[in-house]
């Protein structure tokens, strides 16, 4: 049957609440770089042991200038034969050797997303559930250095609720989590924060509300578009500027930089994001990433199953546990194609010019015949698995050691980086062993 992500990783020490997958710190520009890499990982990255309990996961990653930077839940990681004590967050090379850095912000508790100020990598920004860094009161959102890792005082650091992910956009960090209030703002669940000073500016004021299946109101994940004004948000909510809109919605950025702008809801949705699925997985839509050119919204989800539908019910429709493209026309769409995993969640997803990548703790793909087995035509796609972008076929299929499922995609000039975890003890990455929690595909 399928896991319920939330249960085994809560009862794991991992999720309080929600995750942040695929969120990039810095504007991206489009990628020209064309899919899919190799299907063998590059050797020497860090990896976590083998197994650990509780099980060690990178919530993501992000590259600013020639380090990459991870965040997440562990204390130990392993290179070259030497192990690192890291209290949920480290850094290391973007090249070969790879080799790890001595950041170490020292920080108690799950770190979701980091992100960085504009171009500069002088400073990180870290959002997640945790009370104190570096013997330092700070409630779930904090500055600092991203060489040293010392903390900077005059950003703000009290939220009082989870933060789940950060993006930043042209002097701003926004926010999104379980919050409802942000350094002494009235924003609740989305926030724009001045990148200097922490503090709410009033520029995304959406009145977020709502819920679905008991669950509370909330913004768990975002992803700016390539060209850097509009930017997707999923959570847990029925209204959004005064607009009904669940699983998903886009902002258009724009609108903030007069002097007294706001970000605004654009007019993409789909009645498609209204329908239910499976009441234990009522929030679905996890995971967003966009196209190089900005044109197309590929989204992984979760759900199981439709809701009031008997779980062995094929062919299955809606867009339970499945991968899909939608146009990113700012008016009502309806998808363009979708892919079922056949009752088993995606989590994560990214994509270049050829290629829309996904990764979760799927068994196959092409599996809309049957549920929690191997239909008719499904092909086995353990861990993760790349579609064509244009049509939804699948083209790229290195497989991955499953564990709770993939948290992060990140897609770079050099190629696809995957983050995820050692539960049940998963560190292979294209049939290779000894990458838990980070795997890197190169483009060959």
């Amino acid at each position: 049957m399928q896991w319920n992500r939330r249960t085994l990783l809560g009862s794991a020490g991992l999720i309080a609440g929600t995750v942040a997958v695929s969120v990039l710190g810095v504007t991206a520009p489009a990628l020209a770089v064309s899919g899919p890499p190799s299907t063998s990982p590059a050797s020497g990255t860090p990896a976590f042991p083998d197994s650990s309990n509780p099980a060690e996961q990178v919530r993501q990653l992000v590259q600013c200038g020639g380090t990459m930077y991870a965040v997440g839940t562990f204390t130990t990681v392993n290179q070259g034969g030497t192990s690192f004590t890291r209290h949920n967050a480290f850094s290391f090379s973007a090249t070969a050797p790879y080799k790890m850095t001595s950041w170490a912000p020292d920080i108690n508790g799950k770190v979701n997303s980091i992100a960085f100020n504009g171009t500069g990598c002088g400073n990180a920004y870290l959002g997640g559930s945790f009370t104190n860094v570096n013997a330092q009161k700070a409630e779930h959102i904090i500055e600092v250095s991203a060489s040293t890792g010392k903390i900077n005082f005059s950003f703000a650091k009290n939220v009082n609720g989870q933060v789940n992910t950060l993006v930043t956009y042209r002097g701003r960090v926004l926010a999104g989590g379980n919050f409802t209030s942000a350094n002494g703002g009235s924003n609740k669940y989305f926030a724009s924060l001045n990148a200097t000073t922490g503090k709410d500016d009033n520029r995304i004021h959406l009145n977020i509300s709502g819920n679905y299946g008991g669950g509370a109101s909330k913004v768990y994940n975002q992803q700016l578009s390539h060209g850097g004004t509009l930017d997707l948000a999923e959570g847990i909510f029925t209204s959004v500027g005064g607009q009904p809109r669940q699983q998903i919605f886009m902002l258009n950025l724009s609108g903030i930089e007069p002097h007294s702008g706001s970000a605004q809801l654009t007019g993409w949705t789909s009645p498609e994001f209204s329908q239910a699925c499976a009441s234990i997985e009522s929030f679905y839509v996890r995971a967003a990433s966009w196209s190089p050119s900005d044109g197309t919204v590929f989204i992984g989800t979760t759900g199981y199953h439709p809701a009031g539908h008997p779980i062995g019910q094929t062919p299955r429709t809606g867009l339970c546990d499945a991968a899909a493209a939608f146009p990113a026309t700012q008016t009502s769409v309806s998808h363009e194609w979708v892919n079922y995993t056949g009752c088993d969640s995606l989590y994560a997803t990214a994509a270049d010019a050829s290629t829309a990548y996904f990764a979760g703790h799927e068994r196959w793909a092409d599996n809309s015949d049957d549920c929690d087995a191997q239909g008719p035509g499904a092909i086995p796609a353990p861990g993760m698995v790349g579609l064509s972008a244009t049509t939804g076929a699948v083209d790229y299929n290195p497989t991955r050691g499953r564990g709770f499922g993939a948290d992060d995609m990140l897609i770079t000039s050099a190629g696809l980086w995957v983050a995820s975890d050692n539960g049940f003890s998963a560190d292979n990455c294209g049939h290779v062993s000894g990458h838990a929690g980070i795997c890197f595909l190169p483009y060959n």
